[in-house]
């Protein structure tokens, strides 16, 4: 299991810079697989509680159902203009929902703002790739990080 947490002690250059593009913007879009295998694309909000990184979803959601059956998500956040000034950041990973009651409930008393009323899905994101595209000069600036290697850098013209 990888945590968020990992994410920003193995790549602490990278990982704000992740983070800022997720938190400039409330939201976002989730990529899971449908029963068939097919890709399907969700908005999503994302939440950063203690050590990960977050998504809730209402209760019965086909997002929510996707993730259940099969964790693997890629998350993408909204590059908000089309300068991509502070950049394009993707997580992909595995999704674990968050069912222990006393892990459920500190989750919600964590949250920003109150939960949402009635049941409700809630996800611990663990992260296998991050990668931050910018754009700098002429140049595409690919930065990728997986658990346990260093950072990569990519540059195209």
């Amino acid at each position: 299991m990888t945590t968020w947490q990992d994410f920003e002690h193995e790549a602490p250059d990278l990982a704000p810079l992740v983070r800022a593009r997720f938190e400039a913007n409330k939201h976002h879009v989730l990529g899971t697989l449908r029963r068939d295998g097919a890709p399907r694309v969700s908005g999503t909000e994302v939440q950063f509680i203690g050590a990960d990184l977050t998504i809730g979803s209402m209760w019965g959601a086909v997002k929510a159902r996707d993730l259940q059956r099969d964790g693997r998500f890629a998350l993408h956040s909204n590059p908000a203009d089309e300068t991509m000034a502070a950049g394009d950041a993707k997580v992909s990973g595995t999704a674990v929902e968050i069912s222990d009651p006393v892990d459920l409930a500190a989750y919600e008393s964590d949250l920003p703002q109150p939960a949402p009323p009635g049941p409700f899905h809630a996800f611990r994101l663990e992260p296998a790739e991050v990668v931050l595209t910018t754009v700098e000069g002429d140049e595409l600036l690919i930065r990728s990080w997986r658990p346990g290697e260093d950072v990569r850098e990519v540059r195209r013209s």
